[in-house]
């Protein structure tokens, strides 16, 4: 069963992603095979981490497929 991350960088998103690939100590340190399935963009950080914090909340994966899936 897949595993789904939420996150929000301010960084470049493929650098973000293959920091997440890397061996790290933390959640996704422990599988190396994440791979980017969903992105929004925002104007500032703020609106960003209110979304993620609303995905979040949602504790759904069905919610976060139907999110992927449109």
């Amino acid at each position: 069963m897949a595993k789904y991350y939420v996150g929000s960088t301010g960084d470049n998103i493929s650098e973000r992603v293959r920091k997440h690939n890397s061996n790290h100590k933390g959640f996704t340190g422990n599988s190396p095979d994440w791979k980017l399935v969903y992105r929004e963009e925002f104007p500032d950080v703020t609106s960003a981490r209110k979304r993620k914090l609303q995905i979040k909340k949602w504790k759904s994966r069905k919610m976060i497929e139907q999110l992927i899936s449109g």
